[in-house]
């Protein structure tokens, strides 16, 4: 039996401002390097404006569409909000992070992360400037 082993490391997506950034390449590409089997591979995003998510890669309109829906779901100059002192984009991303995800979970069997055909692993940028989001992956396994 291999014993047990953890890796951490760290790694940077550039946006654009406001969508999807599909990241899954550098995701397998570290998981591959790592030469874990079969584990467990935890990603974390490092910031309260921009979170993580696992969607469909086939078809680019499913992320417009997502990213048109939480337009209208968290609308930017909503009178509600009071933190307003970054732009008025920033409390509505705020808002969006905390109704999506900032950490994924995601098994790891035969050397790679177990997506399905369709499974994208994409940074979701929550406001209009560009950004460069830090994400952590956490490796355990053998």
């Amino acid at each position: 039996m291999a014993p047990m082993r953890q890796i951490i490391d760290t790694f940077s997506v550039p946006t654009r401002g406001k969508g999807l950034y599909g990241c899954t390449a550098e995701v397998l590409a570290r998981v591959r390097a790592s030469a874990i089997e079969q584990g467990l591979l935890t990603l974390y995003i490092r910031h309260t404006s921009a979170s993580l998510l696992i969607q469909e890669n086939y078809d680019p309109s499913v992320q417009s569409d997502l990213e048109r829906f939480l337009s209208r779901l968290v609308p930017e100059g909503d009178p509600i909000y009071e933190h307003v002192l970054e732009g008025a984009d920033d409390m509505p991303a705020h808002v969006r992070a905390a109704l999506t995800q900032t950490h994924l979970a995601v098994p790891i069997a035969a050397g790679a992360p177990l997506l399905g055909t369709w499974q994208g692993i994409y940074v979701f940028e929550h406001r209009r400037a560009p950004q460069t989001r830090s994400v952590v992956l956490h490796l355990l396994g053998e």
